[in-house]
């Protein structure tokens, strides 16, 4: 198989429309309500709190439920981090520091953990984009509207449950130690995130793009994958995805939509991230694209062509920022194997 075929090569389904099914009503009720009430600014906290429902995706209920409970927890945690943050006036700077800690720790605690996505990558942008919300609502009430959307989300877990076709055996799962060198490449792997995450949005900041978090969220991705190629190939689809995402953005935001349309798209592009982000990342890229940017939108409404600008430019530096973090870590790997056989 050629590296392009590789690339483009679209995995067998695993019975991805059930995740997808329960990540869309896990995000879209939540907002629905928030809409409802006429309290728009809680929309970003029920947005996070929902990206619980993205762990544990084919796994037995009651492993489902301890896998997204201490998702949410940690969501939770990254999320009031961000609304004391807000309080703080950082400038973009001050987000550039406040999301490179998030970015190794948050690997750390998920490697250690056993989240799976592995790495940071969601508490990043929940960080970042909280952390960077001007007129914060009262802070015990955004941190109620994230609690709650965590529940339901944790609710909707276990909605298989109550059919019998799909529920599964209450059993304990194994939870084996870590080894010496598992927790060396956990580490690792958090120094990792933290330094593609500072220079891509050192970079973004001092160019003056605004949402410099961007660059830093799209830094994280060439770094997960089995093999080098396979996490530059995350990295060249990241920026293909990303761009045709653009195009779609572009389709769905100029025309202008009333914000009950939004959150049909959001729920929409949700549905069709989950049906693909393990199959085909680049495809996925293209509808988790205005999944972020008309969530973005909602929350915060902005010029949607800034909008569109600013995440093309940012995608592509944090892409190639992570890309070289991954060859630049390989070969170093590469030297110290050299050097140990040398010296054997």
């Amino acid at each position: 198989m050629t590296h392009l075929q590789e690339m483009f090569r679209i995995a067998p389904a695993n019975n991805d429309h059930h995740a997808a099914i329960r990540c869309a009503i896990g995000l879209g009720v939540p907002l629905f309500l928030v809409l409802f009430l006429g309290r728009l600014d809680l929309a970003i906290f029920a947005t996070f709190g929902a990206f619980t429902g993205i762990y544990g995706r084919n796994e037995p209920h009651r492993q489902r439920l301890g896998h997204q409970g201490r998702a949410g927890a940690l969501m939770l945690a990254v999320i009031l981090a961000a609304a004391l943050s807000a309080r703080l006036d950082l400038d973009a700077w001050g987000t550039v520091v406040g999301t490179t800690a998030v970015a190794g720790l948050g690997t750390v605690v998920t490697g250690f953990w056993r989240l799976r996505p592995v790495g940071s990558l969601f508490h990043i942008f929940a960080f970042a984009a909280i952390s960077s919300v001007p007129n914060q609502p009262p802070l015990w009430q955004g941190m109620l509207a994230a609690v709650l959307t965590v529940v339901f989300s944790l609710l909707v877990g276990l909605s298989g449950m109550l059919v019998r076709r799909y529920r599964t055996a209450w059993n304990k799962p194994e939870r084996p130690r870590f080894s010496a060198a598992q927790r060396r490449l956990i580490y690792s792997d958090g120094l990792q995130y933290a330094g593609a995450a500072v220079i891509a949005g050192s970079i973004a900041t001092l160019l003056g793009i605004g949402h410099n978090y961007w660059a830093m969220v799209a830094a994280t991705v060439p770094l997960i994958g089995a093999t080098v190629r396979h996490r530059v190939h995350r990295g060249l689809q990241r920026i293909l995805g990303t761009f045709g995402g653009l195009l779609l953005t572009a389709l769905i935001l100029l025309p202008g939509l009333e914000p009950w349309q939004m959150v049909l798209v959001i729920a929409a592009c949700q549905f069709g991230a989950e049906m693909f982000i393990a199959r085909q990342y680049a495809l996925a890229q293209v509808v988790v694209t205005p999944l972020a940017l008309v969530s973005t939108e909602l929350a915060h409404p902005s010029n949607p062509m800034e909008l569109l600008r600013d995440r093309g430019i940012e995608t592509l530096i944090g892409a190639v920022v992570g890309m070289a973090v991954v060859v630049a870590a390989h070969l170093r790997q590469q030297r110290l194997l050299r050097k140990q056989a040398q010296q054997d």
